[in-house]
């Protein structure tokens, strides 16, 4: 079981995580603090306990944005602990992603944090520690992708999606109509949808095909119109691009 706690300086958003979390059944304890310097003083105490002590505290679940010693300048403080707590931060923000996964964070929900995505990341928080029961795995939704988007899970169509960015373990997806962030690895999403059509072009970029309107050669160099958007070819992708895009063409 786990035993958690939880930061924010928003009282009734803590309230609020207070109760998702005590209704888990996977959480044995939680705690709630206003502000970092206080969480601080609750992990001290539970290093100082043990990882079997009656202070100890398995993972934080942690807001960013909080007067004086903010999320992240918190999680990067714990990251030179011998042994710290697992950390899921909890933000209204979705800027912070990727800063949020390079201080090695369990998760990153959106707020107002609903209690399926809470439950998500109370499974992978478990798994870490290695409390959580098997659960049957579901295959995902070949045709659509989740993504979040101020606390709502909305599904993207593939077919939608013009080309993929690399950022860190994250990847964003572009469409027409914005992008989205999702925690996936573009080397995951390259395997997954290599058969509808997306191709690597460069070690930061995959493009579906079918949304390339052009192909540039300039002075040695390669690159593609995918929209407005003009993306970089690297020499290493460049002859599989192109015989891929005739192939294409001549049916």
């Amino acid at each position: 079981m786990l035993r958690a706690l939880a930061v924010d300086d928003e009282r009734p958003s803590l309230e609020e995580l207070l109760y998702l979390l005590r209704a888990d059944p996977r959480v044995s304890s939680v705690e709630g603090a206003g502000d970092a310097t206080e969480a601080l003083r609750r992990i001290t105490r539970a290093l100082e306990s043990g990882p079997d002590g009656p202070e100890a505290i398995d993972v934080v679940f942690l807001d960013i944005q909080m007067p004086g010693l903010d999320g992240l300048e918190m999680a990067r403080l714990l990251t030179g602990f011998a042994r710290p707590p697992l950390v899921v931060f909890t933000t209204a923000h979705e800027d912070f992603a990727v800063r949020a996964f390079d201080l090695k964070a369990v998760d990153y929900v959106l707020k107002p944090v609903r209690k399926e995505r809470l439950a998500e990341a109370v499974r992978r928080a478990a798994e870490l520690c290695g409390t959580a029961p098997r659960i049957p795995v579901h295959e995902p939704d070949p045709d659509h992708i989740p993504v979040e988007l101020g606390g709502v899970t909305r599904f993207v169509a593939v077919g939608d999606i013009t080309h993929v960015e690399a950022q860190g373990d994250y990847a964003r997806l572009h469409t027409d109509r914005g992008s989205h962030l999702v925690r996936i690895p573009l080397s995951t999403l390259e395997d997954r949808w290599r058969s509808r059509g997306f191709v690597r072009i460069h070690r930061r970029h995959l493009v579906a095909l079918r949304h390339i309107g052009e192909l540039r050669l300039d002075a040695g160099t390669v690159s593609v119109l995918v929209g407005a958007e003009e993306l970089q070819v690297s020499r290493r992708h460049a002859r599989e691009l192109r015989e891929l895009l005739m192939r294409r063409t001549t049916g």
